[in-house]
């Protein structure tokens, strides 16, 4: 029998009899917006919507969003246990980033000078998150371009009913591999933030920071100390202009600068200075609320300037070259949410999009009048609820682009939930639509017939309550067809290298099931398992299996304590040899890691302290080919509460 059996069987056996806290899937009156955008109970939604509670984000003080997510079922986040630093890609049902939509406060996020429109996570602090509720599968729908095996819908935090609150941080750690080990913090996390309510005005404003160094990103002997700094800053402002009107209002400035590895730093110039990227998000926007007797209408708006920029090192030359990346985006989304009856309603609206970017390198500009395009997406969705168990939401959206012809995608979800059992059976098929990017289409490889990857995913699945809701259980299976997906072709005989529609389809199927069980108000146990089949060639970085298992244990009033454990299957990858330009086929290890975390309210509900031992079994294991990962290591914080 070997190890990645054994460890799969122990999964599996533990799963069968335990879960994991971090999620909160006991409740079905629990309220979700991802499958509508309106509020709406979990006993009425036709899917089985993973949510992060801000009680859940509590529980794993000190924790980045990335290793908040890659603890949800079906949900991989590579790099989150590298150094700081390191890029992260995130999988959803064999989809990568460009097929995983984020988005914040409703409005959808892109880098649109990037190669794939994806966005960064490492920009968004988990101190400003309120909750994340995890949609999978096709969702265009409702949410546009890339929302092809899931969305990420991330809410930041909001106003206190009283007129004044704050609280106050401050986390030190190491930063360590599982070969070297410093005993002084290298890691730095620290902020804080006001808010309250004053009569009809509410406000939120906070400032967070990170600084950390200690290991490189590469893995070698010849790499230097990566650091990696972030500052955010986020204000929020909401009148209450009349009993049915609400105005919100929205800035933030985030900022992120690190150092990384060329691949020629360990070859040829292991003593030159590292090289450096820059990023800086601006956004605002406006956000009106308006409640009348059978409905709400509401619009999410957005205006981002981001630019990234990098100082590299040219390995021909010796000199630093520089590179930079400009974008804007505008989101505009209007939406009316109209009730019929008690048991019909339904969602019409209209998003806009419009992006441009701007590029310039040593080796090609792309100038922003030449590099744009414009989205208008209408949609519909009609959601049916009966008094008899009954659920239907069913959609369509056509999307008008100015560059390429319409695409009409749709949903139909139909779901049913026993009245005499404390059961759901929910079935959906949807259908999503990419949009190829800005750089696709317009770079010097750009190639301006391309049209949109397209996506379908059909499910079928179950979420049952038993022993008074102490134990929830949900488990559901999926199959997505990917096909047009854009890959880059290279013809020796010209020596042209341009972008390409992909001719055929790609196949996911896989199983994801999550158990929980609340032995007492103190103690909770839950387990989620994942199962992706995907094509061979397809799987780089997407582990076949995958487990967590966490046990909550609220020692006495003012002590909490948890402990969890990780389980990722091995995975494919490649290795690109930067001195001699070749590209190996590598198959990277599963591995294990166990962490745990202690907290103490000092003064309650006003001061707590906690400490975190992460890998504390020191693991030694690769998660992407060539990078370093973080081995045993410990932090220690204090929060306030005012």
């Amino acid at each position: 029998m070997n190890q990645k059996f054994r460890s799969c069987t122990a999964i599996v056996a533990l799963w069968g009899t335990c879960a994991m806290a971090q999620q909160d899937t006991i409740s079905l009156k629990e309220v979700v917006i991802s499958d509508t955008k309106f509020e709406q109970s979990k006993e009425k939604s036709g899917k089985i919507i993973e949510k992060i509670t801000a009680e859940d984000l509590a529980r794993n003080t000190g924790q980045s969003v990335s290793t908040v997510l890659s603890q949800a079922v079906g949900l991989e986040v590579n790099g989150n246990q590298s150094a700081n630093g390191k890029n992260l890609s995130y999988f959803i049902r064999g989809g990568r980033n460009r097929q995983v939509l984020i988005v914040i406060d409703g409005i959808p996020m892109t880098d649109a000078s990037g190669i794939n429109l994806e966005y960064d996570l490492r920009l968004l602090p988990a101190e400003q998150v309120e909750s994340i509720e995890i949609m999978k599968g096709a969702a265009s729908t409702l949410y546009g371009t890339g929302a092809a095996s899931g969305v990420i819908n991330i809410t930041l935090k909001k106003a206190a009913k009283k007129e004044i609150s704050g609280n106050a941080y401050m986390h030190l750690g190491t930063q360590n591999t599982s070969e070297n080990f410093k005993g002084n913090p290298q890691d730095f996390n620290q902020g804080f933030g006001l808010n309250g309510t004053l009569d009809k005005v509410d406000y939120y404003a906070s400032l967070n920071s990170t600084e950390t160094k200690g290991i490189s990103q590469a893995a070698g002997e010849n790499f230097e100390e990566d650091r990696f700094s972030r500052v955010n800053a986020l204000a929020k402002i909401g009148v209450q202009a009349t009993s049915k009107l609400k105005l919100d209002f929205f800035s933030n400035y985030d900022r992120m600068k690190t150092d990384y590895d060329g691949p020629f730093d360990n070859v040829n110039n292991p003593d030159v200075l590292e090289n450096v990227s820059l990023s800086e998000q601006f956004r605002f926007g406006f956000n009106p609320k308006y409640k009348y007797r059978k409905g709400e209408f509401k619009i999410n708006s957005g205006f981002t300037l981001l630019e990234r920029s990098y100082n590299e090192l040219n390995s021909w030359s010796g000199s630093l070259d520089d590179y930079v990346y400009t974008s804007r985006s505008v989101v505009v989304d209007a939406m009316n949410k109209y009730n019929f009856n008690s048991s019909f309603f339904v969602v019409v609206g209209t998003q806009f999009q419009f992006h441009d970017m701007y590029t310039q390198t040593p080796f090609d500009v792309i100038e922003r009048e030449n590099a744009k395009f414009n989205l208008v997406d209408p949609y519909v969705t009609a959601v049916y609820n009966s008094k008899f168990g009954l659920h239907i939401n069913a959609g369509a959206r056509l999307n008008l682009h100015s560059v390429y012809d319409n695409q009409l995608v749709y949903n139909i979800n139909p779901s049913y939930h026993f009245r005499e059992l404390p059961l759901k059976i929910i079935t959906s098929y949807s259908t999503a639509y990419i949009t190829p990017s800005l750089y696709q289409l317009y770079s010097p490889f750009g190639n301006l017939e391309l049209t949109p990857e397209e996506n379908a995913t059909a499910e079928v699945g179950f979420e049952a309550t038993f022993w008074n809701k102490k134990i929830t259980l949900n488990a559901v299976g999926f199959y997505r067809e990917e096909s047009n997906s854009i890959g880059f072709f290279f013809d020796p005989e010209t020596l042209a290298s341009y972008y390409v529609n992909v001719e055929g389809e790609n196949r996911v199927r896989g199983i994801e099931t999550t158990l929980t069980y609340n032995f007492s108000s103190k103690v909770g146990v839950t387990g989620n398992y994942s199962f992706t089949d995907i094509p061979e060639e397809l799987n780089r970085l997407i582990p076949k299996h995958k487990g967590n298992i966490a046990l909550d244990y609220q020692m006495n009033a003012r002590t909490f304590a948890s402990i969890n454990y990780q389980y990722v299957d091995g995975r494919r990858d490649a290795f690109f040899d930067g001195g001699t330009f070749a590209v190996t086929n590598v198959f990277l290890g599963s591995y294990q890691l166990l962490n745990g975390m202690l907290k103490y309210e000092v003064l309650k509900n006003r001061m707590s302290i906690f400490g975190a031992l992460n890998n504390i079994l020191n693991e030694e294991f690769v998660e992407t080919v060539g990078y370093n990962t973080r081995g045993r290591n410990v932090k220690i914080g204090m929060n306030l509460q005012f």
